[in-house]
């Protein structure tokens, strides 16, 4: 049997735990997306990056230029967790 204080001990852990979870992800400059198919934790680039400015890369010079990412987060992993199996389409989305 659960005592009351067990429970409130319990549901506030609870908060306290998710702050500190946003606290860190914040701190790390990571990104945090959930929805019911997936969990992922993607980096972002640092607003204090001396090389980027916090943009994230730069854009080099030609005919057809192309963004050159940052090594501030495009060198970094991304986590990602599959929860539920995404349905099939029955006919093409467009």
């Amino acid at each position: 049997m659960r005592t009351p204080l067990r429970s409130l001990i319990a549901a506030a852990a609870v908060p306290l735990t998710l702050a500190a979870a946003a606290t860190v992800l914040k701190a790390g400059h990571w990104r945090l997306y959930a929805d019911r198919h997936r969990i992922e934790i993607t980096v972002q680039p640092r607003p204090g990056c001396p090389r980027c400015h916090g943009e994230g890369g730069w854009w080099t010079g030609g005919a057809f230029p192309e963004m050159e990412a940052c090594g501030c987060w495009a060198n970094r992993r991304e986590i990602r967790i599959r929860l539920l199996p995404v349905p099939a389409w029955d006919e093409p989305p467009f």
